[in-house]
């Protein structure tokens, strides 16, 4: 009898071990959540649109110029993209992003438009330029954590580079730029689909004022991870990065408001 039951203990202690063991394998384990190191590269295909203004020397906040419709930049545009994600620990997390879009044209005007010190009447001819970056970086605490999702907050910084000119031959030239570190809190997710396929999303949003700047900014993030080999992966998703502050230093006085959305694709890899 005693052998009996030590053999039906054992016969249920194996077949628990092997539906635990089973269970565990059900469970997607997708790299995205959960590799140490994870870097990223891609094309981005923004849509843009920007509106700003650049007081004179004297004083004041200037005219809002659109750079699209008035100055004729375009709206469509293709750029680089990466970013690197580093998780220090099981639930404590680091991401850096960066893109930069520089644009120009040039136009005859169909109305005066006020830079600065200058004013360009309508009919003359003007190069225009606006160049923008953005550098993001975030630590991050996820509070739920298992291996197949993820749910976190974390506070960061968007540093935004913008860089300003019209000129026009016989009239003159204005430029101006500026560097504005604008923090934020943002929340993330994923989920792993499969071992394959998984999704996550982000969100940054912050209203403040601070020294010589005021405004809010808000950027999301949503992507869609194919896995098809351990350490190489594919993604596509799509970005919206909205900056809108109001400037008040010796560079520049006035407002920005910069809008950018649309489609990116990229390639990971991970260890």
């Amino acid at each position: 009898m005693l052998l009996l039951a030590c053999a039906v203990f054992t016969s249920l202690t194996v077949s628990a071990v092997r539906a635990q063991s089973a269970s565990a394998e059900a469970i997607p384990n997708h790299p995205a959540l959960n590799d140490r190191f994870s870097f990223e590269l891609g094309g981005y295909y923004s849509r843009s649109s920007t509106q700003a203004s650049l007081g004179p020397s004297g004083g004041g906040t200037g005219v809002v110029v659109d750079f699209e419709d008035t100055l004729g930049l375009d709206e469509r545009n293709l750029t680089g993209i990466g970013g690197l994600l580093w998780r220090m620990s099981e639930r404590w997390r680091l991401e850096v992003e960066y893109f930069r879009l520089n644009r120009d044209a040039t136009r005859t005007l169909a109305t005066d438009v006020t830079w600065g010190d200058q004013t360009f009447n309508a009919g003359n001819t003007v190069n225009a330029t606006y160049d923008f970056y953005d550098i993001r970086v975030s630590a991050g605490y996820s509070f739920f954590k298992r291996r197949d999702k993820e749910l976190g907050v974390g506070i960061g910084l968007h540093v935004a580079g913008i860089k300003t000119s019209i000129e026009s031959a016989g009239v003159g030239s204005e430029s101006s730029d500026v560097l504005a570190p604008l923090p934020v809190l943002n929340i993330y997710g994923a989920f792993a689909l499969t071992n394959e396929w998984a999704v996550r999303m982000r969100m940054d949003w912050l209203s403040l004022s601070y020294d010589e700047y005021s405004g809010d900014i808000r950027s999301t993030a949503i992507d869609v991870l194919y896995r098809p080999f351990r350490h190489v992966g594919f993604g596509v998703g799509l970005r919206t990065l909205i900056v809108d502050v109001d400037i008040d230093s010796s560079d520049w006085r006035g407002k920005a408001r910069t809008a950018f959305s649309g489609p990116m694709a990229f390639m990971s890899v991970s260890f």
